[in-house]
């Protein structure tokens, strides 16, 4: 898991989700109370397997030479409270942080939203770095939502998936579609994906498309 979490840190880089120091790539490491984050303030060129830390499920520090990313507590609520994530990633990426700053939902107008979110994606409340205050607005926007991508007001993205990859991915395709949508609405008003069809595009993307284990 240090290896896997150390080598998405770069999909963030390649798909210019972040700057400097900012954003971070999470995974639960399997079967254990335990998660691998990003140490705070390492530059990404300088990010290895040996320099990932390993957390506890409250937020501290296991294993590891550096103190771990700011955002570990709300990376450890959200592990707590919903053990089907196996995944967590926040980045500040453009597009997508400037529908936060409006705290305004990216509404469903892509057939690409309704495979990957299945709806909008949603707002979550405004909160601190500092505790698990934004955790706690992660895990209440997201439980009961089928959304993996939530916009934290006035501050960034943060996605969630079974594993690490899925998370990166979600945090990838909300950026994509956040400025798409933007861009529609410079042109006039995006033409909305009625409830039904937004349905059947997300089973379908869910449970049909791409490659599948023979049964």
């Amino acid at each position: 898991m240090r290896a896997t979490v150390a080598g998405l840190h770069a999909e963030l880089v390649n798909y210019g989700l972040v700057v400097w120091t900012a954003g971070n790539v999470s995974g639960r490491v399997p079967g254990e109370d335990l998660f691998v984050i990003k140490p705070s303030g390492v530059s990404y060129d300088e990010l290895t397997p040996e320099n990932m830390v390993v957390c506890d499920l409250d937020g501290n520090l296991v294993e590891g030479a550096h103190a771990p990313s700011s955002d570990t507590a709300a990376h450890a609520c959200v592990y707590r409270e919903m053990p089907e994530v196996g995944g967590v990633v926040h980045t500040h990426s453009t597009y997508a942080s400037a529908w936060a700053a409006r705290g305004e939902p990216i509404p469903c107008v892509l057939t690409a939203m309704a495979d990957e979110f299945g709806g909008e994606i949603p707002v979550g409340p405004f909160a601190l770095i500092g505790d698990d205050s934004i955790g706690q607005g992660i895990v209440q926007t997201l439980k009961g939502h089928r959304s993996p991508a939530v916009l934290m007001q006035n501050h960034g993205v943060f996605s969630i998936g079974k594993d690490p990859k899925a998370a990166v991915k979600a945090a990838v395709m909300c950026e994509d579609v956040a400025r798409t949508v933007h861009v529609s609405r410079q042109l006039g008003t995006p033409l909305p994906i009625g409830p039904a069809h937004i349905d059947r595009l997300y089973d379908r993307y869910q449970n049909v498309y791409g490659q599948r284990s023979p049964r």
